[in-house]
C-alpha cells in the first residue's frame, strides 16, 4: 500500500460514524484535545505500540482526558536518536554469525567439535529465528518495543562475549543461542518500529537499515580473520570483538527505552492474552501532540498521523471490524502466508548462497581465495540495493514485478552457475547479489501489508518465524545432494526450483491487500 492509498485511508469519513455507533460524544475529543493544547478532532487517545495495554487490547475506550500519543518521536533530535538507533542496532544482526562463518574451522579445532555438531551450529540461525521470534510480540506488549530491542542487544553483546570462553561445545552453544535470540526480537521489532515511528517514511526507513544490516553482514565477514591476525591469531579474540559494537548500540537504545517509557499513559495491568495473534489494533489517529506543539509545527494531520495510522479499531471504522475482534488469528490472512512463504524461500537461498557458492567455485577450478573475493561481492551488493529496493517498493500498489526481476536475476546466476561456473563466475556472482537483495524487499512488504502497528508486529512475527522455519532444510539438503551425487546438477536444479516457487510467492505477497482485511 503506498503513501497515497493511506492517506486517502486516514480521510475517510468513518469517523463520524463510529463516533455515532459507539455513543462517544465530541466531548471527550475535544477534552483531550484541551489536555495537549492542540486543536485535534475527537479521537481517543493513542496508544503507542502493540499490545502495550492488555485492556485496551480487550476493547475498553481510552479516557477522555488521557493524553494521546503522537507516532513520531517528538522533537528532531529525538529523530536523529532513533535512526541513529536503528542503523547501530541493524548493524550487529549479523555478525554474531558471519564472524562465526568466518572462524568456523578454527573454532571446531579448539572446541574438539564434530562435523554433525558444526552442522548444527550452521543451522542455529534459522531455528532460533523462528523459535525466539514467537516471543517477541507478547515481550512487547508488556515491555514496550523499544525496551525490547535494547534487551535484545544486550543479549547479543552477552552471548559474543561469553561463548568464546564458555569452557566446551555445550557453553559455546547455548551462549550462541542468547546472542540469536537478541537477534530474533530485533528482527522482528525492527520493522514495527519503523512503522509506528515513521509511517509516512516505511520506505525509505526500510532501506536505511537494511543497508546497514547488510552493511555489518559484509563487514564481519570480511574482516574478522584479518582482525585475528592482527591481534595474534586467536578465535576466541577475533569472535569477541564483535561484543564492542553491540555495547555502542544498546546506548541510545537506553534512552529510546526510556523517553518511550516515561510519554506512555500509566495503564493498570491487565490479563495476558490467551494468544498472540489475538491482539487488536488499539491506534486512532490523531494530529500530532508531542510536547504541547500545535500540529502545525509537527507533522499535518493527514500526512503525519491519519495518513499514517489509517483506520483503527478504536474509532470503529468499517473496515476495522476483523482488526478489533479477539482471536482472529494471523493464520487466516492468504497474504500473510504468501509473504511467509516468500520470506522462507528467499532466506533459503540467502543460506544456500553463503554456505554452498564459494564451494561451487572451488570444484570448477576458481582458487579458494577468488571465490571469497566473489562471494564477498554477492554480500556487498545489499549494501546499496537494501537502501534503494525499499523506497522504490514504497512506491508501488503491487511490488509482483520487482520479485519477478529479482528472480529472474537469480535463474540466469544458477543456469550460469550449471553451464560455465569458472567461465562466467563474476557475473554469476553479481547476479545472486540482486537476486539476495529479496530480503530487503520482504521487510518492506511486512510494513506495507499491514494497517496499524500491531498489525505489522503479528505478521512481521508469524512471516519471519515462519519463513525461518521454511528455510531450515533447504541448506541441508543441498549439502546432502551434493555429497551423494558429488557434483552440482541436482543442488542448482534444487535451487532455481525453489526460486521459482519463491517468485509465484513473492507475486501473491506483493498484492495491494491488507492483512487484516482478510481476517
Amino acid at each position: 500500500m503506498t503513501e497515497d492509498h493511506l492517506a486517502e485511508a486516514g480521510r475517510t469519513p468513518a469517523r463520524d460514524r463510529s463516533t455515532a455507533e459507539h455513543g462517544r460524544t465530541p466531548a471527550a475529543g475535544d477534552s483531550a484535545a484541551r489536555h495537549t493544547g492542540t486543536a485535534a478532532p475527537p479521537a481517543p487517545a493513542v496508544r503507542e505500540s502493540a499490545g502495550e495495554d492488555a485492556n485496551a487490547g480487550k476493547g475498553a475506550p481510552a479516557a477522555a482526558g488521557e493524553r494521546p500519543r503522537t507516532a513520531l518521536p517528538g522533537s528532531p533530535w529525538q529523530r536523529r536518536l532513533l535512526v541513529a538507533g536503528l542503523v547501530l542496532a541493524a548493524l550487529n544482526l549479523r555478525p554474531a554469525i558471519t564472524s562465526l562463518g568466518a572462524l568456523l574451522e578454527e573454532v571446531r579445532d579448539g572446541l574438539g567439535m564434530s562435523g554433525t555438531v558444526a552442522g548444527m551450529l550452521t543451522s542455529m540461525p534459522a531455528l532460533c529465528f523462528a523459535i525466539f521470534g514467537l516471543s517477541a510480540p507478547r515481550l512487547a506488549r508488556k515491555w514496550g518495543q523499544e525496551a525490547v530491542v535494547c534487551a535484545g542487544l544486550v543479549a547479543i553483546g552477552l552471548g559474543v562475549l561469553v561463548r568464546p570462553f564458555a569452557g566446551g561445545t555445550v557453553g559455546f552453544l547455548l551462549a550462541s543461542a542468547l546472542a540469536l535470540a537478541g537477534i530474533a526480537v530485533s528482527n522482528i521489532l525492527l520493522p514495527v518500529i519503523v512503522k509506528r515511528r515513521f509511517p509516512d517514511r516505511v520506505g525509505p526507513m526500510t532501506g536505511v537499515y537494511t543497508m546497514a544490516l547488510a552493511l555489518g553482514t559484509s563487514i564481519a565477514a570480511a574482516s574478522t580473520v584479518p582482525l585475528t591476525d592482527a591481534l595474534g591469531g586467536d578465535w576466541r579474540t577475533g569472535l569477541v570483538l564483535w561484543t564492542v559494537v553491540a555495547a555502542v548500540a544498546v546506548l541510545p537504545w537506553v534512552v529510546i527505552a526510556r523517553s518511550s517509557r516515561a510519554a506512555r499513559p500509566a495503564v493498570p495491568a491487565g490479563p495476558a492474552d490467551a494468544d498472540d495473534s489475538a491482539e487488536p489494533a488499539r491506534e486512532a489517529a490523531s494530529v500530532p501532540a508531542a510536547q504541547g506543539q500545535p500540529a502545525a509545527q509537527g507533522q499535518p494531520a493527514a500526512q503525519g498521523q491519519l495518513a499514517a495510522r489509517g483506520r483503527s479499531a478504536a474509532d470503529g471504522d468499517a473496515d476495522a471490524g476483523p482488526q478489533a475482534t479477539p482471536g482472529r488469528r494471523i493464520t487466516r490472512s492468504p497474504t500473510a502466508w504468501a509473504l511467509a512463504v516468500f520470506f522462507g524461500l528467499q532466506a533459503t537461498g540467502a543460506y544456500i548462497t553463503m554456505g554452498w557458492m564459494p564451494q561451487m567455485f572451488r570444484d570448477a577450478g576458481v582458487s579458494a581465495s577468488t571465490a571469497g573475493v566473489l562471494l564477498a561481492v554477492t554480500m556487498a551488493l545489499g549494501v546499496p540495493l537494501s537502501f534503494v529496493l525499499p523506497r522504490l517498493a514504497a512506491r508501488l500498489p503491487h511490488q509482483g514485478g520487482l520479485v519477478v526481476a529479482l528472480g529472474a536475476c537469480g535463474l540466469v546466476g544458477y543456469a550460469g552457475l550449471w553451464s560455465a561456473p569458472a567461465g562466467g563466475a563474476w557475473a554469476w556472482a553479481v547476479l545472486l547479489g540482486l537476486s539476495n537483495c529479496a530480503f530487503p524487499l520482504a521487510l518492506t512488504m511486512i510494513g506495507m501489508r499491514a494497517r496499524s502497528s500491531s498489525g505489522v508486529v503479528r505478521l512481521s512475527a508469524f512471516a519471519q518465524s515462519t519463513g525461518y522455519l521454511i528455510s531450515i532444510p533447504g541448506p541441508l539438503l543441498v549439502g546432502a545432494l551434493y555429497q551423494h551425487t558429488d557434483g552440482w546438477d541436482l543442488p542448482i536444479a534444487l535451487m532455481g526450483g525453489l526460486l521459482v516457487l519463491q517468485i509465484g510467492a513473492g507475486v501473491l505477497a506483493g498484492r495491494d491487500r491488507i492483512v487484516e482485511n482478510e481476517l
